[in-house]
C-alpha cells in the first residue's frame, strides 16, 4: 500500500527520521514502538502526507507522493493524535464536521455518525457537550471521527495513553474490530509492547530516527535483540524467579523488590506492568493492591497532558500520571513517593 524508500526528515538541525525504508501492507495492523524522540510521530505524519520528507521518496499504491498530489492522498488517510483535539459543540457536531467538509449529503452524514459512535461505544451521547466528556471518552470520540471518514489508512499516535481500563478495552476492541471487519490498514505508534503484541501483525522498532528491526511481534519479543531488550526494560519489563503461594506468584526481580502477580507460575518468568496501571502517591495508600514500593523520582518527562516519571524503588518503575496530578502533588526530581499497583496489573510475557 505504502512504500518508503530512504526517507529522512529534518527539522533544522534535528534529524527526526534517517534513511527509513519500509513497506506498509494493505489490510495489516503495523505497530511502531520506540523511546520518546525516536521519530514515531514524524513517521506517522509522513505516511499521512502531512509532512514532506527532506530526503527519499514515498509511494502510495505505486504512485510517488509529491506536492501536486499530496492532498489527494491525505483524503485517503486520517490520523488521530495523542493529544486529543475536541471541537466546540456536541458529540454529533464533532463527528459531523469532517463529513460535511467532504460534502456528504445529510442522510449519509447521519448514517456514518450513528455507525461510528456504535463502534466506539458512545451511541446515545450525540447531544452531549464534547468538551464535557471524560478524557477516555474524548479519545474514543476522536477515533469515531476518524472511523466515520471511512479512510483506507488509519494512523494512531499513542491511542491508549492515559486511559482507564474500561476505555482501554473499548479502544483496543475498536482497533482490532475495525481492521477485522473493514480491512482498514492501521499503523499505530505506542510505548506499550503488550499492546503491540496483542493487536499487530508486524512490529517496527525505531530508535533515533532509524528502523532498528521489523518483524512479527512474537519473533521480536520472545528472543529480543539487545536494542529491543533495552527498550523493553525502560517500560517496566522485569525478569526474575517466581514462586507460587496460594495462587499468587511472588517474583523476585532483584533490588530487594518482590512483585506479586495474579497467576501461579514457578521458575524464571518475564512480566510487564503498564505505566498507566501504577498509582503514584506521596504517602502510603489504603488499598487492596498487593504491590507497594517506596522510592524516589529520578526522571521527569513532560508530554503535555501527561507526565512520565521514573521512580527508583530498588528497581526502576516508569509511571504515567496527568499533568494536573503532577502539579497538585508538587513533585520534582528527588521527591519521595510510593508506587502501588494490583497483582492483576502484572502481565506474563
Amino acid at each position: 500500500m505504502i512504500e518508503l524508500r530512504g526517507v529522512s526528515k529534518r527539522y533544522g538541525d534535528v534529524t527526526a527520521l534517517r534513511n527509513v525504508s519500509l513497506t506498509v501492507r494493505r489490510g495489516e495492523v503495523l505497530t511502531v514502538v520506540g523511546p520518546n524522540g525516536s521519530g514515531k510521530t514524524t513517521f506517522l505524519k509522513i505516511l499521512a502526507a502531512l509532512e514532506r520528507p527532506t530526503g527519499g521518496e514515498v509511494y502510495f499504491d505505486g504512485v510517488k507522493v509529491n506536492e501536486g498530489n499530496a492532498a489527494q492522498f491525505r483524503r485517503r488517510s486520517t490520523m488521530v493524535f495523542q493529544r486529543t483535539v475536541v471541537l466546540r459543540g456536541s458529540v454529533r457536531d464533532n463527528v459531523a464536521y469532517g463529513l460535511r467538509m467532504r460534502g456528504l449529503p445529510p442522510s449519509e452524514v447521519d448514517r456514518r455518525i450513528g455507525e461510528s459512535l456504535d463502534v466506539v461505544g458512545l451511541r446515545g451521547l450525540e447531544g452531549r457537550d464534547a468538551r464535557g466528556l471524560s478524557g477516555g471518552e474524548q479519545q474514543r470520540l476522536s477515533i469515531a471521527r476518524a472511523v466515520a471518514l471511512g479512510c483506507e489508512l488509519l494512523l494512531l499516535d499513542e491511542p491508549t495513553a492515559n486511559l482507564d481500563p474500561e476505555t482501554l478495552s473499548v479502544v483496543k476492541e475498536t482497533i482490532s474490530g475495525l481492521n477485522r471487519e473493514t480491512e482498514t490498514t492501521i499503523v499505530m505508534a505506542t510505548h506499550n509492547l503488550l499492546q503491540a503484541q496483542e493487536l499487530s501483525e508486524r512490529l517496527v522498532l525505531l530508535d533515533r530516527g532509524e528502523v532498528v528491526e521489523a518483524g512479527r511481534p512474537s519473533a521480536l519479543l520472545l528472543e529480543p535483540s539487545r536494542e529491543m531488550a533495552r527498550f523493553a526494560r525502560s517500560e517496566n519489563v522485569f525478569t526474575g524467579i517466581s514462586r507460587a503461594v496460594e495462587g499468587i506468584s511472588h517474583i523476585d526481580v532483584g533490588g530487594g523488590v518482590e512483585v506479586k502477580a495474579a497467576f501461579s507460575r514457578m521458575g524464571r518468568v518475564a512480566v510487564h506492568v503498564r505505566p498507566e496501571d501504577i498509582i503514584l502517591s506521596k504517602g502510603r495508600l489504603e488499598s487492596s493492591a498487593r504491590n507497594e514500593f517506596k522510592g524516589r523520582v529520578t526522571a521527569v518527562e513532560d508530554l503535555g497532558p501527561v507526565v512520565r516519571l521514573r521512580v527508583d524503588a530498588g528497581r526502576v518503575f516508569t509511571v504515567q500520571i496527568t499533568g494536573r496530578s503532577f502539579a497538585e502533588m508538587g513533585l520534582s526530581m528527588g521527591s519521595e513517593v510510593y508506587v502501588t499497583f494490583k497483582a492483576s496489573a502484572v502481565q506474563l510475557i
